[in-house]
């Protein structure tokens, strides 16, 4: 796997509906080897990849572009901003995170009142949003208004760390998606595929809706990364999935009950292999697949998923081995569906 592919997708800074410096990198990588790209009207980057056969189905492997983060919505006559989330976040992994904000990428802390201040009642509670600030060192308001806008988007700022076998950085979810994807479009392909890059996913699916309707697909592949709670203190029937277990296959979440065809060849597929694969042991959360699999007259839909600690929040963590199961049982699967063995 090129790590230092997946390093450089995450280090950039893509929130929700500010996907384009994400996407302007992707299109420098695929640009010599994608037969067609094309940006569509919601900022979704979608890529025919000519293979060596034309099949009889139309199979289209997705990922989304974007991060969760923050928008800002304000800045007080302090200098301090406002802001509130974009995409689901935990509350309590926020306070004193640094942050980039703008596109000029101005430094900053997520802060609220200092832990001494509080009395025993709040100490007990997780501050509010209303309640934080982003804190980037200006005197006043003028001056924060010099250097920063309303709508400006916040992005966490982390460091992407790999040792040993472990990944840890900002954005996994889904920039390792996408990374496979553009590794299978630069590779040789024995089939004709097309490749989603979407965005807006952890804002409802949006980038998606419309990406489906554009390439009109057969059946689809959802690259994600999924939440792993193999913790402490998590029974381990509650634990969803395992970091070290291989590629994750959902039977079903909140918004998709999966093609049990294509559950069974996916399991199937990575083993035969030899790569690990797990079933996820939760029905929880939701993924692009809930839009693409209703679109039209339906589209046959299996997402394959990467297991991360931590997910939605500053840093994930995942293992290199279980990048390298996703990214072998993907194209298993997408040319085993091509080959007509379904």
């Amino acid at each position: 796997m090129n790590i230092e592919l997946l390093k450089n997708l995450c280090s950039l800074n893509g929130i929700s509906g500010d996907e384009a410096n994400v996407r302007k990198y992707i299109i420098s990588q695929i640009r010599n080897n994608a037969t067609t790209i094309k940006t569509d009207n919601m900022g979704n980057l979608i890529a025919f990849k000519k293979g060596k056969k034309t099949p009889n189905k139309k199979l289209m492997i997705s990922a989304h572009m974007d991060e969760v983060g923050f928008i800002v919505t304000d800045i007080t006559r302090d200098g301090f901003l406002k802001f509130t989330e974009v995409g689901g976040i935990d509350r309590r992994v926020v306070m004193g995170k640094t942050v980039s904000v703008g596109k000029d990428n101005i430094n900053g802390v997520i802060c609220a009142k200092p832990v001494h201040l509080l009395d025993s009642d709040e100490r007990d509670k997780i501050a509010s949003y209303s309640s934080m600030c982003i804190d980037i060192g200006a005197k006043d308001k003028a001056e924060a208004m010099s250097a920063v806008n309303l709508g400006d988007s916040v992005s966490f700022s982390s460091p992407f760390i790999c040792e040993k076998n472990i990944i840890i950085g900002k954005a996994i979810d889904d920039r390792a998606g996408c990374m496979m994807m553009i590794e299978m479009i630069n590779s040789d392909l024995e089939y004709d595929m097309w490749f989603s890059f979407v965005v807006q996913e952890e804002v409802g699916l949006r980038g998606s809706k419309c990406a489906v309707y554009d390439v009109e697909p057969d059946l689809a592949i959802v690259i994600e990364a999924t939440t792993a709670a193999d913790i402490p203190n998590v029974e381990p029937c509650k634990q969803v999935c395992n970091v070290g277990d291989g590629a994750v296959i959902s039977f079903m979440d909140r918004r998709t009950i999966y093609d049990k065809q294509l559950v069974k060849l996916a399991m199937k597929c990575g083993k035969e292999n030899g790569v690990k694969a797990q079933l996820k042991k939760a029905v929880a959360g939701g993924n692009d697949a809930g839009a693409i699999h209703s679109s039209k007259s339906g589209v046959r839909t299996v997402a394959v998923s990467v297991p991360c600690r931590y997910l939605h929040s500053c840093c994930g963590l995942i293992a290199d081995s279980d990048l390298y199961a996703v990214a072998v049982t993907v194209k298993a699967i997408a040319n085993a569906i091509l080959s007509d063995c379904i």
